[in-house]
């Protein structure tokens, strides 16, 4: 089969796939621009990939503010993992498109959870660089 008949989305094993991430960050108090990295959100489009992972270190975000309400967080932080997840408790935007998911998540806003800049990059197997990303940005 010529390359130009080949289909497009057939996938080669260890094929590199362009990604995208970003970090989320628990802000306590926006007016003082501080915050911890609490979870990172990961998005390859070419694998149909949509992924949160979380773990808050509840004392750090608690130093910032200590009166910062962690269930409350806690819960924000949970409802991320579930849109990327598409969980019923997202709702409707759990059936968005991954793509909609993924820009609405990581578009700027002043809110208690945040996320960072988005980085690239290219990826084989999109879960275990979530996992390898949780463990070197947040953990």
């Amino acid at each position: 089969m010529a390359s130009a008949d080949r289909p497009q989305h057939i996938l080669r094993p260890h094929e590199r796939h362009p990604y995208e991430w970003a970090v989320l960050r628990v802000v306590p108090r926006i007016e003082r621009c501080e915050f911890v990295n609490a979870g990172v959100v990961v998005y390859c489009q070419e694998l149909d990939y949509l992924a949160a992972a979380v773990d808050l270190d509840e004392d750090r975000a608690a130093a910032l503010h200590p009166d910062l309400d962690l269930e409350v967080v806690q819960r924000h932080l949970g409802a991320v993992v579930d849109l990327c997840a598409g969980a019923l408790s997202a709702g409707l935007n759990g059936q968005r498109p991954l793509g909609e998911r993924f820009r609405w998540l990581a578009a700027p806003r002043s809110t208690m959870v945040q996320t960072s800049p988005l980085h690239t990059g290219l990826t084989t197997d999109p879960g275990a660089d979530l996992d390898r990303l949780l463990d070197r940005m947040v953990r």
